[in-house]
């Protein structure tokens, strides 16, 4: 069992390491996810484990801790209107008036790879729709054993279970000799990952059209959700997109985005009014 102290300083380690606002009720959730911390590091207790990230705040056992207290939920096509409004909406759009430019989409919480690669199928079943336009897919998250795995593009029957369309599974996977299914290499090679935390800069990513960052703000705080949402709108140019989660939402965060009226959780940039303030109230047909 945790001291207050303890807890206190806890909460301060994963708050300014990912965001994670980690409420006094979830003290349970810290033993079941930082156990396999502590025994790899033959820590007994809880305290044990806290007067070790003390001792070594920057050393790799704060980074098994983060990445242990993150949540690397993921599936295929997860929720289907967002992949939806991106064939439909988007990349139509986008790629009208981006000629031979490419159209960069960044997901922005990859975990272990299952949205960015369902962008890449829909792309590659999508081939020639949008022209000669060219699209670019990095995927980023702050678990590097998340993105090993990602990198790797192998899943279990359960995980391609799990929104893959069977002939989706049929037609860009190989099931290996461990009965798990590999997604092939066309697919793979359409994704960049690379390992970046949503709170550390990232304008030095450039500027991408299409931005999804699904089921992340929930576990934010208030500050945190609008800092990361007023440094997104930096790099969305005004005709780009954000995607976020099903209980995701800028209203009362910021007022740089709208929410797009058709399609829902998609939002656009707002448009400056005459007087220089920004519309928050349009909904973009």
């Amino acid at each position: 069992m945790l001291s207050a102290d303890e807890f206190a300083f806890l909460q301060r380690l994963l708050r300014e390491r990912s965001g994670l606002a980690l409420s006094e009720d979830k003290e349970y959730l810290v033993t079941t996810r930082l156990k396999p911390v502590m025994e790899d590091h033959g820590l007994a207790t809880l305290p044990a484990l806290v007067a070790r990230l003390r001792a070594q705040p920057n050393g790799e056992i704060t980074h098994q801790v983060v990445e242990a207290m993150t949540t690397n939920e993921s599936l295929f096509f997860r929720d289907a209107k967002p992949f939806e409004a991106l064939t439909q909406l988007m990349l139509p759009r986008l790629a009208a008036v981006r000629g031979a430019r490419p159209i960069r989409i960044w997901c922005a919480a990859a975990s272990t790879g299952q949205e960015p690669y369902s962008i890449a199928i829909i792309l590659e079943e999508n081939a020639g729709r949008f022209g000669s336009t060219p699209v670019e897919i990095l995927a980023t998250d702050l678990s590097r054993a998340a993105l090993r795995r990602a990198r790797l593009g192998e899943y279990t029957a359960f995980e391609v279970g799990r929104g893959m369309p069977k002939h989706y599974l049929e037609r860009y996977f190989k099931k290996t000799a461990r009965n798990h299914y590999a997604i092939a290499p066309k697919i793979r090679s359409r994704v960049t990952f690379e390992v970046r935390n949503l709170l550390e800069p990232y304008d030095r990513l450039g500027q991408f059209d299409i931005v999804f960052c699904r089921n992340v703000l929930i576990y934010f705080d208030r500050p945190t959700k609008q800092d990361v949402l007023e440094r997104l709108a930096q790099i969305i140019p005004q005709d780009g997109y954000l995607v976020l989660g099903g209980p995701e939402t800028t209203l009362g965060l910021t007022s740089k985005f709208v929410r797009h009226g058709e399609w829902r959780n998609v939002y656009t940039r707002a448009v400056s009014s005459p007087a220089g303030s920004l519309a928050t109230d349009r909904i973009c047909a």
